[in-house]
C-alpha cells in the first residue's frame, strides 16, 4: 500500500507494472466474515438487453470514492482470471482534499452466463482488507439485481485496530455508494422501448 496526498494518476502505469508481480494475500474464506449488500435494477427484467461495458471496465464505484486502473484497459483488451486493478481510494471521498492509498486487487473470476454475470477479485498484499469480493448482476423472477458480496478480514494491524470506528463504516458506506452508483448508471441507460 502506498500512501500519498496528491493524486497520483500519472503514476497508474507504473503502479500497475509493479503490482502484477505482487501475490494475493492468504486467506481461508471460511475464516473472513461474510456481508452481502445488493439494489434492485428498475423498469428492466432481462439481463441480455444491457449494456454492461462500463460494468466490466470496473466502472462500479463513484469517481470520488475510488479510481481504478486495469489491466486489461492498459492491454486494450477485455477483463479476463488473473488481470490486475490499481485501486486509488480518496480518504475522505473528496479527490482533491484527501489522503490517496493506493493498493491491488487481483480477477479471479469472471462471470458471463445467461442469468448472471459479474467478476470476483481477491485483495494483493499490502491491501487494507484481506479476502474476496464477487460483484454480480443476477436476473431473477423477472427482476435484476446487482450485489456486492464480500468475504473479508483486516488485512493489518491498523484496520484490525481502527476497523470497528474507521474502516467498517467507511466501506459501507463506499458499498452503498457502489450499488446506487451502478443502478443509476444502468436505469440511464436503458434501451428505448
Amino acid at each position: 500500500m502506498k500512501i500519498a496526498f496528491f493524486n497520483q494518476q500519472n503514476q497508474f502505469k507504473t503502479y500497475l507494472e509493479q503490482l502484477k508481480q505482487v501475490s494475493v494475500m492468504s486467506y481461508k474464506k471460511t475464516q473472513l466474515r461474510e456481508k452481502i449488500s445488493s439494489i434492485e435494477i428498475q423498469n428492466c427484467s432481462n439481463l441480455n438487453q444491457l449494456d454492461l461495458q462500463f460494468f466490466f471496465d470496473y466502472q462500479i464505484f463513484p469517481e470520488n470514492i475510488l479510481s481504478g486502473y486495469t489491466q486489461w484497459k492498459d492491454e486494450h483488451r477485455s477483463i479476463k482470471a488473473g488481470d490486475t486493478i490499481l485501486q486509488q481510494v480518496y480518504l475522505p471521498p473528496i479527490p482533491k482534499f484527501s489522503q490517496k492509498a493506493l493498493f491491488g486487487v487481483r480477477i479471479k473470476e469472471v462471470i458471463r452466463e445467461e442469468k448472471k454475470c459479474g467478476f470476483s477479485y481477491e485483495t494483493l498484499v499490502g491491501h487494507v482488507e484481506c479476502g474476496i469480493s464477487y460483484f454480480l448482476l443476477e436476473e431473477t423472477d423477472g427482476k435484476i439485481r446487482f450485489k456486492i458480496q464480500t468475504f473479508s478480514k483486516p488485512g493489518n494491524f491498523f484496520t484490525r485496530l481502527l476497523g470497528p470506528i474507521f474502516s467498517i463504516p467507511y466501506q459501507t458506506y463506499c458499498t452503498k455508494k457502489a450499488l446506487l452508483n451502478v443502478k443509476n448508471t444502468i436505469e440511464n441507460n436503458l434501451p428505448t422501448q
